[in-house]
């Protein structure tokens, strides 16, 4: 379902720029001022449809609802299920704390400094069953709406991992973090399944094998680490068991945010563990400064057997807009070493994580999009002449 052919495929990781209401009625929402749920679920409906519509003028092949009616990524689940009642969850990020100037710079922005992450103090079960229902029906309407002279390849949808949601809500409830682990899997599981019975491919999003490395557990060797994120895989796995390989997909990253980022953990020292998720097709960064270096891993390391890689080949932290020439070099490093059948072009994170947040403007989003288009139209010609 993930590979190309004929010609590099294009799309991105998840959350696109969102209208400025809508942000506004989100950031009531999350403050606590009531907000009609009609008028908000029609704003919604609007923004996804103007979402789509703007991906499919960028020409991107694989597309998605921007995560128009999520506050974040990850936070979204406090609103979908049960049992997260406890006092907001609190970071360190090992890389920004050396930098106390830039740490108030990257947790003061709007987004971030409105985000709860409230703990969970009670069993975790499904509160709200409708909502991913919702989301896949906008994300349908507005794919059919568009034509069929239009169509995109594919429609996809993010979800939290149970890894992820760990690490944002901490645990006061559960006597061990596995127990958590499972728990949480058990009440995604519904989240997961519609998303796949929809007939659209399911993303996760997985930051917990490599960010989580420098912001939860800092104070672990890389080898404790890698038995954590081992753990998170095999939860995973076991959520997602009901589910098509060919039908899934993951973004494994480092964290959205313009850090230092030199505490990373190396995509190396993870990419065994990254490997043994089910999904098909492998999203990372691979674009920015800390990480562009690292296509000289596949020179190595095998990709296995079934598997495509969705490497981030324009940044999401940066307003500068990469020249399609870069664009075909990157995605070349990757169709030489793997094959070119296995490689879709993506980037490197998404363009609105948190509601309120977004280190790139929104003009400059669809303007890399579209070098995207070119510097994938340029590497198809030189693997497909």
């Amino acid at each position: 379902m993930h590979h190309s052919s004929e010609r590099f495929l294009i799309t991105h990781t998840g959350s696109l720029p969102r209208p400025d209401a809508l942000i506004q009625a989100m950031f009531a929402k999350e403050s606590g001022v009531p907000v009609e749920s009609a008028s908000l679920d029609a704003m919604i409906q609007d923004a996804v449809r103007d979402v789509v519509s703007k991906q499919l003028a960028s020409r991107v092949d694989w597309i998605n609802d921007g995560e128009m009616s999520k506050p974040s990524y990850a936070t979204y689940i406090k609103d979908r299920l049960a049992g997260f009642g406890g006092e907001s969850n609190s970071f360190v990020y090992q890389d920004v704390a050396e930098f106390p100037s830039l740490e108030r710079k990257v947790f003061g922005d709007p987004g971030r400094s409105r985000r709860k992450t409230p703990a969970c103090n009670a069993a975790i079960e499904v509160m709200d069953a409708q909502a991913v229902i919702n989301d896949t029906m906008h994300l349908k309407d507005a794919a059919k709406a568009v034509g069929d002279s239009h169509k995109p390849s594919g429609l996809f949808m993010s979800a939290a991992s149970p890894g992820v949601i760990a690490l944002f809500f901490k645990n006061l409830h559960y006597s061990s973090h596995e127990a958590y682990l499972y728990a949480i899997a058990e009440a995604m599981r519904h989240e997961y399944e519609a998303v796949a019975s929809a007939g659209i491919v399911l993303q996760i999003d997985c930051p917990d094998l490599a960010m989580g490395r420098h912001i939860q557990y800092a104070d672990l060797s890389t080898a404790e680490f890698k038995k954590r994120a081992t753990l998170n895989v095999e939860v995973l796995n076991h959520a997602l068991q009901n589910i098509p390989a060919e039908q899934l997909r993951m973004h494994v990253c480092w964290g959205n945010y313009e850090g230092p980022h030199h505490c990373d953990v190396p995509f190396s020292d993870i990419v065994d563990v990254v490997f043994r998720a089910r999904p098909s097709a492998i999203s990372f960064e691979a674009a920015n400064p800390r990480h562009a270096h690292e296509w000289t891993l596949f020179e190595r390391v095998k990709l296995p057997e079934g598997k495509v890689l969705i490497p981030g080949v324009i940044e999401s932290k940066s307003n500068f807009i990469e020249h399609p020439e870069l664009i075909a070099q990157r995605i070349g490093h990757y169709a030489n070493l793997v094959g070119r059948e296995n490689v879709m072009a993506g980037s490197d994170c998404g363009y609105g994580t948190w509601v309120g947040q977004a280190a790139v403007d929104p003009g400059v989003v669809w303007a890399k999009l579209n070098a995207l288009a070119e510097g994938a139209a340029l590497a198809s010609k030189k693997f497909w002449p």
